[in-house]
């Protein structure tokens, strides 16, 4: 693929992610009411494993060549899918809407670019700091409003709802990280089918022993459960892990100041809720902020 191939599929790339990665929360949303979070993940899991062992077979496609790497493919997985989305489902689950869920997890961009730094050996530029910065202020004044109860439609939050959520944006900084410093390499499809399994074993004990597999097969939870499928654990995963793979996860990972402000539109149209002046604000804030900070990564991203 020419360099310039590659420069036009990185610009493109970030925008389809953003967009998919947004409908995981209110995909949430639509299905958690008929399954225990962990139960729906779990089922989750196990059909996108049945449909990329599938892939893999009939592609041929190549499997990590050592146990070190089958445990690192697993321990990503366990992260990026298992501590990231059980916290997701779980604040949902209890209560927080799928607006406030993805405003905290918005935050992993900050705690990414601090510890990138040290971990990675990344080097931070000026400008990005400042682009994170004012990203973290857009998302704030987009959080505010729902935290201190001056927005509209705003339910009440309980601290374990708030402390899942907190456990779900530690997940993904850290593995985000660990994908880019031991992962990186992994074939997306076999790839995939390891960190799922990361991610169903741990899922799977606690569903069965916590919610004994509580699910009703509603229309609404199957369609919940075959878009989140298809469309998030397939195709937003996978494409990633290809942006993970193509840039550095410090500007990466800005992307995800995006998804918030994306959510909160998305929630407005399907439940109805409200966004404040400052709450516009604050999306316009976080818009040039990643809008800054993609402009001054696109020179050096691409390697």
């Amino acid at each position: 693929m020419s360099n310039d191939n590659q420069l036009s599929w990185f610009r493109f790339a970030p925008t389809l992610f953003v967009l998919m990665w947004a409908t995981g929360f209110i995909g949430a949303k639509y299905g958690l009411p008929h399954a225990g979070p962990l139960s729906f993940l779990s089922v989750r899991y196990a059909i996108v494993i049945a449909i990329l062992l599938m892939v893999a077979f009939l592609a041929r496609a190549p499997w990590p060549r050592s146990p070190t790497a089958f445990m690192h493919a697993l321990f990503s997985g366990f992260l990026l899918h298992g501590v990231y989305l059980g916290g997701v489902f779980l604040a949902i689950s209890l209560g927080m809407s799928a607006g406030i869920s993805a405003l905290i997890v918005g935050l992993q961009p900050l705690l990414t670019s601090v510890l990138s730094g040290p971990l990675l050996g990344e080097r931070i530029t000026r400008r990005h700091w400042l682009g994170v910065m004012l990203g973290l202020i857009g998302m704030s004044l987009v959080l505010w409003p729902k935290i201190s109860g001056s927005g509209h439609g705003v339910g009440s939050m309980s601290l374990a709802a708030l402390a899942a959520a907190f456990f779900a944006l530690f997940g993904m900084t850290l593995g985000t990280i660990y994908q880019k410093a031991f992962a990186v390499k992994l074939d997306l499809r076999t790839g995939g089918v390891l960190q799922n399994i990361g991610a169903l074993v741990p899922t799977g004990v606690a569903a069965y022993l916590l919610e004994g597999f509580d699910i009703k097969w509603t229309w609404e939870f199957v369609g919940a459960l075959s878009w989140l499928v298809l469309v998030l654990s397939i195709g937003a995963i996978s494409l990633l892990m290809l942006i993970i793979r193509h840039g550095e996860v410090s500007k990466v990972s800005t992307l995800f100041y995006l998804v918030p402000p994306v959510t909160v539109v998305m929630a407005f149209f399907l439940f109805g809720e409200r966004i404040s002046m400052t709450q516009a604000a604050g999306i316009a804030l976080a818009v040039f902020a990643v809008g800054m900070t993609r402009k001054s990564a696109n020179t050096g991203a691409i390697k």
